[in-house]
Formats: structure tokens, C-alpha cells, sequence
């Protein structure tokens, strides 16, 4: 999302000072399409800062950057082209401020792709640190975002092992089926601590 709390900015800026000169990557920073979205006014104000910085880069940088605005309309469209992108991505990356469940790491793992993430809310107990994922402690140092990428990047087969370690542990602990055992379980145990009394 061109949110200020996802970064977009960080992560573009990241992207050319700490990951481009180190690999041959190309970066798409996908987001909605600002005049899609009526309950985010500041979307509109981000994507013109992004814009603007984009803008300023080295052409050879620029050349390696993709600003995506994806349709809202139809959302199976959406969804297709987010899973597309996804998909296709040798690293996901979500490098908020402030994040509750993040749903684009959750989406990334589940498609078996390595995601670096801030260690921050939700996504540190989505992610196992070099297990599922990579987390950085602090979302605002563009330098330790862009070794935590490179360093995948330059080890596909490790990117891959992390990718289907992060697949399972969606499997394991997120999807609707664990947590309806969850419920069953301690509807159970409420049960059991009522008959017996």
C-alpha cells in the first residue's frame, strides 16, 4: 500500500542504495490505485512522494524500479495480479513501521517465497528470524533491509529452503482449519472443567 506506515519510500530508497549496487534485482513496489481507495486519503499524498523521489534516482536505478498502481475495481483482478507478482518475486517484502497480522507476509510465505519483514506487532510471530523469514530489528535502517534481501538474493537455494519452511508454517499455524481445532480444543477443556464440577 503507498502508506506511510508500509514505507514505500524506505523501501524504494533501500533498494537503491543497499541492494541494486550489490545484484542485478529489479524492485516492484506495488500498491492500489490511490483513487481507488476512498478511506485512505494520505494514499494519493505517498505515491506523489514516491513519485518525486523516484524521479531524482540515477536512470540506471530508476531503470531497475517498477511503481505499480494495481487496479480496485474488480478483485478477483486484483488478487490475480498481486499473486502473479508474488509468484514471481525471488523475495517478498514488508518493511513497516507499524504492522498488526500482515497479511502481505502471510500471502508471501504461503507461496513459498522468503519475506523480509521489520520486526515489529504481528509479522514477529509469523516470521522465525532466518527459519521462515528474515526480520529487521529496525525498520528505519535501510542498510540492515537491504543485506537481510541481498543476502537471499545470493543464495537462491537458501531462499528456497526458507520459502517452503515459511509455506508450512502457515499450513501449521494460520490457516482457518488450526484455528477452528483451536476453538474445538478449548471448548473441550471448558466442557470437561464443567462436568467434573
Amino acid at each position: 500500500h503507498y502508506d506511510r506506515l508500509k514505507d514505500p519510500l524506505g523501501v524504494m530508497e533501500g533498494f537503491a542504495d543497499h541492494i541494486a549496487p550489490h545484484s542485478d534485482a529489479q524492485l516492484v513496489l506495488a500498491g492500489p490505485a490511490v483513487e481507488a481507495v476512498s478511506d485512505d486519503p494520505e494514499g494519493a499524498e505517498v505515491l506523489e512522494e514516491v513519485r518525486a523521489a523516484y524521479s531524482r534516482m540515477p536512470s540506471d536505478v530508476r531503470a531497475r524500479i517498477r511503481l505499480a498502481a494495481l487496479p480496485m475495481e474488480d478483485s478477483e483482478e486484483n488478487a490475480a495480479i498481486v499473486n502473479a507478482l508474488q509468484r514471481r518475486s525471488d523475495v517478498v517484502v514488508q518493511k513497516s513501521i507499524a504492522e498488526g497480522f500482515g497479511l502481505t507476509v502471510a500471502e508471501g510465505m504461503w507461496k513459498a517465497r522468503p519475506v523480509v519483514a521489520s520486526r515489529i506487532g504481528g509479522i514477529q510471530g509469523q516470521i522465525l528470524d532466518g527459519v521462515s523469514g528474515a526480520l529487521v530489528s529496525d525498520a528505519g535502517d535501510l542498510a540492515e533491509f537491504g543485506a537481510a534481501v541481498t543476502s537471499l538474493l545470493s543464495e537462491p537455494e537458501r531462499g528456497e529452503s526458507i520459502g517452503l519452511e515459511a509455506m508450512n508454517r502457515v499450513r501449521t499455524e494460520f490457516l482457518g482449519p488450526r484455528h477452528l481445532l483451536q476453538y474445538l480444543e478449548l471448548l473441550s477443556k471448558l466442557m470437561q472443567k464443567a462436568t467434573a464440577s
